[in-house]
Order: structure tokens, then sequence, then C-alpha cells
């Protein structure tokens, strides 16, 4: 929901593949951040006559607390073979329902939860001390988060602060004014009209260039403009009320309001209607177009970019990507169609839903009324100290993140998980020389990407320098928005010169992990890597079906439908055969199509090309993650454990990283806009390929867990 310009640029410039993303938005948190990293949800229950697990028979006592798994977790009146999701976790999702203030809850929320506990400590104790030196991390952060738990003053400003930049909106007379306000809005994060930002050169990915984007719309994706059935058409009902109820908040009347909402969505919905699906977008021929400066001008002959770009600090660009060039079509012919007033009041409009999460309390509940309860049906906002953590995080991380690793993680857990990643990589290496539809020359630049992947483990080794952004205790709202032109300017300042490949996408206590295909790099923050993930007191077969599995997934992005059309430098390049391309491609299409069957609702079923990136993930990182563990334990002679054997263990540990539920409303937007499929999708959709699951459980053929022979997804 927010920025959705800027999570274009900003995804196309560090080229993320994440593990999962975002549980709840930003505007739903109520705190002008992204929330959660997590996805999941529960399947109905099932009888379990099993023998294979759980058996009392010789089992041991529990050693639950030892090796980090809770035999509680499981549902013992559901089959393994039969719904494996409910098997392992449908007794965490008995015992852990969803949190009033999330829109999901599972293992990722819990771990992030955790983490953010750990950040509220510090943070507090930044913030007490006022006697910090003028500049420093531990000024910064406890100038930021102060200023945001400062609800006092926050609320004696009301929406004060915008007054003068919803003056400038009101002022506009022509065309050259309305792009000088974009221009501003830009600076300041709010996402009107299109993106615009840097990125790697798909083509030269040492080098980073300028970049525009779609963007401007207030929902969440387009396909919630262009949809008409009829949840859809009671969204954008609830929507159009929600931006009239904002607007009568500023003061206007309810007719004039009313009036107000109209024009601004009629305006969404005509960008909306011309922009790209977002399944479409994980093409990355699609939105890379690299035009001059003239063929630009020539696309949209109605907007001055030369002098956009001065405005927000730019020279003249030669040349620049236009991601979706059939959107900038729309836009240009928008420009001259819709008349100065309906701009200003979208532009009007937009300023407040951005800044709304940061002003008085009427302004963050009317927010969340719509972004989280009815979007996403979450029942209650989260407590302000929360939402703070979040932001301090979301605009401060590499600072907070110095203070973060100093007391939690110890040079122990980096280099544990360098060795496990280290033994995925061979894994995978291994694999490559044995797969039976892959040719010769294209197993050797394979082999060449895979030796070329950088790794980046628990934080970086160079600190984002923080000394341009003034942070103080002032208000709240105004730290936030200079944190947005300083993250603004960060981007920006790349433009035409060489990547810097020593920068990250993501915090160190994010509960995440990313390969980006430009870089050709894999990076694991410091967050992720703890129970019940990785568990140094855990066994290997547990650490290896949790972590190893998540290392391999992001290993194998590299080599996904979209991974795959980059080359080790991390340029666009086709480094396959024709027909080993032909044969992947299929590969590929097996397990899109095998996502696009499940069923998520009446009437809604996972987007199979969407999520195809992430499902060959999935599977591949299993894949090649059990291999590693089979390697490491060969020839030992390991004892089961609650009466689970080692290669049970591995599944369970894959199953338990995905115990949650999500809320119906939360589905929707999920499976409508985002590449990760739900969770017990993303937990029995690779299992069922896999043979290895199946002798584990002694399933057989016909149960649901075992994809037909002539079905199976195999791909490494």
């Amino acid at each position: 929901m927010k920025l959705v310009h800027r999570v274009l640029i900003a995804v196309v410039a560090a080229g993320m593949c994440p593990l999962v993303a975002s549980t709840q938005s930003e505007k739903g948190a109520g705190i002008r951040v992204a929330a959660d990293a997590s996805s999941s949800v529960a399947m109905a229950s099932a009888d379990y006559e099993g023998n294979c697990a759980g058996s009392e028979q010789g089992q041991a006592a529990s050693e639950s607390a030892a090796h980090g798994f809770d035999v509680g977790n499981l549902d013992r009146g559901a089959k393994p073979c039969a719904d494996f999701f409910q098997f392992a976790d449908g007794g965490w999702v008995k015992a852990n329902p969803i949190p009033p203030e999330f829109p999901a809850w599972g293992n990722f929320n819990k771990l992030a939860q955790d983490n953010r506990d750990k950040m509220r400590g510090i943070l507090e104790a930044a913030a007490k001390d006022t006697s910090a030196a003028d500049g420093s991390v531990e000024q910064k952060i406890g100038s930021f988060y102060a200023s945001c738990m400062n609800e006092e003053e926050i609320e004696k400003a009301g929406v004060e602060p915008l007054k003068e930049e919803f003056a400038q909106i009101a002022k506009i007379s022509n065309a050259n004014e309305l792009r000088e306000e974009i221009a501003r809005l830009h600076e300041i994060g709010v996402g009107v009209a299109f993106g615009f930002g840097s990125q790697p050169d798909f083509k030269n990915s040492a080098m980073s260039i300028g970049a525009v984007g779609q963007g401007g719309l207030g929902l969440p994706d387009r396909d919630y403009y262009t949809r008409t059935d009829e949840k859809s058409k009671k969204l954008q009902s609830e929507y159009q009320e929600h931006v009239q109820k904002m607007l009568e908040l500023l003061g206007d009347p309810p007719a004039l309001a009313a009036k107000e909402s109209t024009v601004v969505y009629d305006i969404e919905t005509k960008l909306a209607e011309s922009s790209l699906p977002t399944a479409d977008q994980r093409n990355p021929d699609n939105i890379y177009h690299l035009m001059t400066a003239a063929q630009v001008k020539e696309l949209t002959p109605h907007f001055e970019w030369e002098a956009y770009f001065r405005e927000m600090g730019q020279k003249p660009l030669e040349s620049l990507n236009v991601a979706e060039p059939d959107f900038f079509k729309q836009f240009d012919k928008l420009l001259t169609e819709t008349p100065l007033d309906d701009w200003k009041t979208y532009l009007r409009w937009h300023l407040i839903n951005e800044d709304a999460p940061s002003l008085s309390s009427k302004f963050v509940d009317a927010n969340f009324e719509f972004y989280g309860k009815t979007l996403t049906g979450t029942e209650k906002n989260q407590p302000r100290w929360k939402r703070c953590v979040i932001a301090t995080d979301n605009y401060l991380g590499e600072a907070l993140g110095q203070k973060y690793v100093e007391q939690y993680f110890p040079p122990s857990a980096k280099a544990a998980a360098l060795e496990m990643v280290h033994n995925l990589i061979a894994a995978l290496r291994a694999d490559l020389q044995t797969l039976d539809w892959m040719g010769e020359e294209t197993r050797k630049q394979a082999a060449v990407k895979l030796d070329a992947i950088g790794l980046k483990i628990g934080y970086p080794d160079k600190w984002r320098d923080y000394s341009t952004y003034k942070v103080d205790r002032g208000l709240y709202v105004w730290n936030v928005q200079r944190g947005e032109k300083f993250a603004e300017n960060f981007q920006l300042d790349k433009i035409g010169k060489p990547v810097d490949k020593g920068q990250w996408g993501m915090t160190p206590p994010t509960v995440n992990a990313y390969y980006s295909p430009y870089r050709n790099e894999i990076v694991f923050p410091a967050g992720i890597l703890q129970p019940p993930f990785y568990d140094p007191k855990r066994d290997d077969a547990m650490n290896y079906g949790g972590m190893g599995a998540v290392i391999g997934h992001e290993l194998t992005h590299g080599f996904d439908d979209q991974g795959s059309r980059f080359d080790e430098h991390g340029n666009l390049r086709n480094w396959w055969t024709d027909q080993d391309l032909k044969e992947f491609t299929a590969r590929g299409d097996c397990v899109a199509n095998q996502f696009t069957a499940m069923v998520v609702e009446e009437g809604l079923h996972e987007n199979g090309k969407l999520v195809e990136g992430e499902s060959i993930a999935d599977l591949g990182g299993l894949t090649i993650a059990y291999n590693a563990y089979q390697k490491l334990s060969a020839g030992k002679k390991i004892a089961e454990i609650d009466g689970f054997t080692p290669d049970q263990r591995f599944f369970l540990a894959w199953a338990q990283i995905w115990a949650g539920s999500f809320r119906p409303e939360y589905a929707r937007v999920i499976v409508n806009t985002n590449p990760h499929p739900l969770n017990n999708f993303r937990v029995n959709g690779p299992l069922s390929n896999m043979p290895q699951f199946a002798k584990a459980y002694g399933c057989k053929d016909g149960d649901p867990m075992v994809r037909a022979e002539d079905k199976r997804c195999r791909i490494w």
C-alpha cells in the first residue's frame, strides 16, 4: 500500500527475491512502515492412522527442550500422508490463535516479535540517554524513538505539520507547478503518479541507472480496481468511503468529500488499468526498456522530465529504464485530460494517506480502520511501542542493527551459518552434475554462476552512514519525512555510479532472507539465524530441514524462472541452450500448474505464474538441503527422537517454520498480490513432489501427499 512506486523501484534496485513477504501492510500497522515477514495459513484436519510417526513403541522420553521441537505442535489426528501441514502444525495453530493486532500469525511473526522485544530494550535505553553525542547512533535511534512515542505532542499538532504542503497543492495553477509538486511529494515519500529511483542496469549490472515505474495507487494492486466480482466491488466501495472519511477529517464537508473521493478513485483506476499485472513483472524483459531522453520525451510529450530530474536533485539523464511504457503513455494522457483541480484533489489525498500513521490518533485510527480492519481483517492496531520499534528499524535500520548485533549475534552464529551455506553450495554443485535433463554446455554455465554467488551473513561489513539524516526529538512526522528524503537521496545518489555490492537490502534484525539476481548474492540477516530456523542445541536433521532448506531456497532462486535469466555477473543474458531452456521452462510450468490448482476458497485459486519462482525455490531448496544432510550424516547411526527418524525430523523442521494461520481477508491480499504461496501450500506442495518424503513417512501411491509419477515436478 505505501509507496507503490518505491516498492517497485526498491525491489528492482536491490534485486530481492525474499523468503517471505510482509504479513501486514504499513498502512495496516498504522505506522508508515512494513511490519512482519511471514505468511502462513492453516488447513482442515484429517484422521491419523500412520505407523511411521509418533509411535509410542520404543519412544524415548521427550527431548523437546534440547532439540528445539515440541511434539505438542503436532495434530495426532491428522495423517501425514494426507495433509502434512495439518499433521505437523495443527497443534501449533490450535494453540496459537492470531492475536487481534495481526492479520496473520506464525513462527515468523513470533520470532519477529522476539526481535522486536530486544530492539525495544535498546531503543528505550537510547531514548533515556539525552546526553548522547549529537549525530551518534545512540542519539539518532533514541531521538527517533522518543519522538514517535511522544503522543502528547503528536496529538497537540494534529494535521498542522502538513498545512504548508496542502497550501502548496492548493496553489497549483499550471502543468509546471503540478510537476513541481509531484517532485516535492516524491522527495518526502508520497507515492503519487509514478516512481523514480535507481537500479542496476539489467544488461550491465555493475552500473546503476535511473528508472521510472508505475505507481500512484491507494489499493494494493491494479487488480483491486479492475476486478468486477462482488467482493472486489464491495472493497472498491469501502475504499472510496475511506477516502471520503479521511478528507472529511481534513475539514471538507461530506458532500464535497464524496465528490473528491470519486475523483481520486477515477484517476487511480485509469492508472491501474494501464499498469502491468504483478505476475507479468516477474519477467525481467517486461520491466526493462532502456530509453534515451529523446525517446522518453516522445513517449510522454506533456511531462518535462529534465525539469523533474532537476527538481529531484539530479543532473539531466541521457537514458533511463522506463519499466512499463504503456503506463507512462496513460499517465501522459491523463496530464492533458484531467483537470488541474482533480489532480490537486488526488495529490491532497495521497499526502494525507501517506502521512496519516504519523499524525494524531484520529488519522491513525481512520487509516487503520480501512487498511487494517477492512483490507486485512486485523482487529486492532498494534500498541504504539511496537509501531515505533518497527518505524525505527525501517528508517534507521543499520544504526539500530549495530546495537542489535552487538548484543544478540555472536560470531559463533555467523560461523555456523557460513558452514551450512558452504555445505548447501556443495550439494547444489553435485546436483548440477547429475541432472539428466541438462546438457553439458548449460551445466558448465550453471556451475560458473553457482561459484560466483556472493554470501552475506548477519550484517554489513560497512554500516550505512546516516550523518546527513537529521533526527531530533521534535515532531515525529518531521523525522519521518526527513527519513523519506534521506532514503530517496540515498537511492538517487547511486545513478551513474558503479553498484556498491556491499550494501544490504534488509536490516540485521529482519526475520527474512533474499537472493538478488542482479548482484548474484544470497543474504541472511542475523534476525533469522536462530530458532526455529537454526538452533545449535538441535540435531542436524532439523537444522538442515529448517535453516538448510531456507539457504537452499535462496540458492535456487538463482535458477528459478526469474533468476535463471541472469548470468554469473547479474546481467540479463541467456546462458541456456535452446533445448535445455525448453526443458527447464516445461519443468517450471509443472510447478506453476500444480499451484494454480490449489484452492484458497471458493472462486479463488493460487496464481501459479505469480508464485512459480518461490515454489521452484522451495522445491529446490528442500531437495539440496536433504542431499546435504544425507552427505553429512552418511555412515552415522542416528537415533530416533520422540519416535521420529532423522529423515522424518528433517521434513518436520520444514513444516515447523511455516506453522501459522491467516485471516481470510489477508489471505486474499496475499494470493492476489504476493509471489509467495500460502503456507499450507508451501509445506505440502514441494513435499508431494519428493519421493524422499514419501519414503520417510511410508506414503503410498494415491495418497494426497504423493503426486502421481506423470504429474510429479522435478527440477533440481
